[in-house]
């Protein structure tokens, strides 16, 4: 099972950034895609999710400016994001769940985005 994202890097604030994150090796039914950020020293929180009949979940930072989409055929999930803020600087992390065959959850390695100001 591997979850390969990409599309992190730096950017000046008010700038976008468009992050994918492609699933690939995963036998059953993909529930739910979505994103986690974690910024250093601090715990890794929900950014948005996708269910995979296009229920979308975000966080109140993201007041907008983000958003999720995914294209189940090819087992991806997206984050555009605009308006970027320094303090959207954090490494972003995909996620997966299945929910069957069993229960299972999957995260990505991560990318790294940086907003400067």
């Amino acid at each position: 099972v591997q979850l390969q994202a990409s599309g992190g890097g730096l950017v000046q604030a008010g700038g976008s950034l468009k992050l994918s994150c492609a699933a690939s090796g995963i036998i059953g039914n993909i529930d739910v895609m979505g994103w986690y950020r974690q910024a250093p020293g601090k715990q890794r929180d929900l950014v948005a999710t996708v269910t995979a009949v296009g229920l979308t979940n975000y966080d109140h930072f993201v007041g907008g400016r983000f958003t999720i989409s995914r294209d189940s055929a090819k087992k991806t999930v997206y984050l555009q994001m605009n308006i970027l803020k320094p303090e959207d600087t954090a490494v972003y992390y995909c996620y997966v769940h299945v929910a069957w065959p069993s229960p299972l959850d999957y995260w990505g390695q991560g990318t790294q985005v940086t907003v400067s100001s």
